[in-house]
């Protein structure tokens, strides 16, 4: 940072920033998130964007600027721990906690292609109209109201189609 402009730029970005950042925005991350190796990387992932925009531009007001930064890692940490859910469990007589990944094996991959056939072909064995206002409602998330001028039919008559095709799949692709 130059010292009379309060400004970070390139040559002087690396040398202070860790020193100027670094606790504030572990403050701000443990604040947020419960794993204080998570809250850690979000420091160091904070500081190297911040570090990487100093070599392309000025930055006139850095301390709003590095905890916007924070602020989108959060978010996007956030993103994709719903996208990439992680399983905790305490194991056996030890009581260690250990952290089980969602994997793909070519069994689950098999279940997930079997199912999503059968569910297709239960699909297929409905009228075009249910099959569409269905797919449309449940998938598309479209608004029953919306499906209804689309198709020129009333609100309960989507509603019927809707049912029509849950208790079908329910049938057809329940538990046997």
């Amino acid at each position: 940072m130059s010292p009379l402009s309060g400004k970070l730029t390139a040559p002087s970005a690396g040398d202070d920033l860790a020193a100027r950042f670094s606790a504030p925005l572990l403050s701000y991350f443990l604040r947020r998130v419960s794993d204080r190796a998570e809250a850690e990387d979000l420091v160091q992932d904070a500081l190297l964007r911040v570090i990487r925009a100093c070599e392309c531009e000025v930055i006139e007001h850095p301390e709003s600027y590095v905890f916007k930064i924070a602020a989108n890692l959060l978010k996007d940490s956030r993103r994709h721990a719903v996208r990439h859910p992680t399983v905790a469990y305490v194991a056996g007589e030890e009581g260690t906690e250990e952290t089980l990944v969602d994997e793909r094996s070519p069994e689950r991959v098999l279940d997930g292609e079997t199912s999503l056939a059968q569910v297709l072909r239960a699909l297929n064995e409905l009228s075009e109209l249910t099959r569409n206002v269905f797919i449309l409602f449940r998938l598309e998330h479209m608004k029953q109201k919306d499906i209804a001028a689309l198709y020129g039919i009333g609100q309960s008559t989507v509603e019927k189609h809707v049912m029509r095709a849950m208790l079908h799949l329910a049938r057809r692709c329940g538990p046997s």
